[in-house]
């Protein structure tokens, strides 16, 4: 009810005429956030590496005509995308952890 708000409002303090400042943050560049984002889940870089790696020298295999080593290559780069994608998502549970306590 009005009344009840009114009588509520009478009792604290006037709002401040200036708004709180704000927190400054650091701008983070590319080379900043990388770094940082490695050190805390330094498997994915590596996984990505590694996928990239086996890749190219599924590719390069493909080319030279080695049909055999070409194929066992694009099975490595499953393993390899799949290990990436489990430390993305390790990564993510731990932080989420870390934000909970």
């Amino acid at each position: 009810s009005p009344s009840l708000r009114a009588a509520a409002m009478a009792g604290a303090p006037p709002p401040p005429l200036e708004p709180s400042p704000l927190p400054v943050f650091s701008e983070e560049g590319f080379g900043d956030k990388f770094l940082r984002k490695t050190r805390e889940n330094p498997l994915v870089p590596l996984g990505c590496l590694c996928t990239v790696g086996v890749l190219t020298y599924g590719l390069i295999s493909f080319k030279r005509g080695n049909t055999r080593r070409s194929q066992l290559m694009m099975r490595a780069r499953i393993l390899a995308q799949g290990f990436t994608f489990a430390a993305l998502l390790g990564g993510m549970v731990v932080t989420a952890m870390k934000s909970r306590k």
